[in-house]
């Protein structure tokens, strides 16, 4: 494979760049469709970048954003190594323009193993799922009544890229409902715009990523939302909000 740069567009969650890259690196970035995306890329050096768009300024900047990175090599499943994980930041507003993770297999020759199991505290656990029952309506007030504010840790897994037991995307999440059967799943965007419910108790590690366990996936047909109604990407099928201008997934202007 060829090693000459040639000039790309390389667009990412919250705008693009233009960047010198490579046919390997061209390829990383193909992820089916006629874009190119950075988060598949990587780190970049910043004197292969010749300028970037940031969505939220809704401009374009000469030269690199800022590239903030950092190695946690943390063992995210069983011969899975999180190596890297970094983020392109307009350094005009801050934004991020893209985000991008590094994993590594240390022994390439076996597949990656079950997700490291998602750490709970005692008072709140997503395998209670399964043995969740009504509680009476004493209880019920009971438990309005000790309602506290939402704890500063929490954190959304809209938007969250999702990967498969052997460590490959699969989708973005999308949102959690109950499917026909009253089970709480997990619906992702798949590549092909197809959503997909995965059922909950399937989720293994979530954290920058979510990681899925052992189990299979039921694809669903929905309808699709028209370009019109300002919400579903029609280049990723991502569901943005309503005053969106540009997708929070790719980047494409809505």
């Amino acid at each position: 494979m060829s090693q000459e740069l040639r000039l790309k567009k390389l667009r990412g969650s919250g705008g693009s760049l233009m960047a010198q890259v490579t046919d390997a690196q061209q390829t990383k970035g193909n992820l089916g469709g006629p874009d190119l995306f950075l988060a598949p890329i990587g780190r970049l050096d910043s004197d292969k970048i010749s300028k970037y768009t940031c969505n939220t300024c809704e401009k374009e900047f000469e030269g690199s954003p800022k590239i903030d990175f950092e190695n946690p090599n943390e063992t995210v499943a069983e011969n899975l190594i999180l190596v890297e994980r970094g983020q392109y930041i307009c350094t005009e507003c801050g934004s991020t323009i893209a985000e991008y993770r590094d994993f590594k297999k240390p022994d390439e020759m076996n597949e990656v193993g079950l997700a490291n199991p998602i750490e709970q505290n005692e008072s709140s656990s997503f395998s209670d799922f399964d043995t969740f029952t009504e509680p009476e309506a004493t209880a019920q007030q009971e438990i309005v009544s000790e309602t506290s504010p939402m704890d500063s840790t929490f954190k959304s897994i809209m938007g969250m890229d999702v990967f498969d037991e052997k460590a490959k995307k699969i989708g973005v999440a999308k949102q959690v409902g109950v499917d026909s059967n009253q089970r709480v799943v997990l619906v992702i965007s798949d590549n092909e715009g197809n959503d997909v419910c995965v059922k909950w108790e399937r989720l293994g590690t979530v954290g920058e990523v979510i990681f899925l366990g052992k189990g299979s996936t039921e694809t669903v047909q929905t309808p699709k939302t028209e370009a019109g109604d300002g919400l579903r990407c029609q280049n990723c099928n991502f569901d943005n909000k309503p005053d969106s201008k540009f997708c929070e997934s790719c980047g494409t202007q809505l």
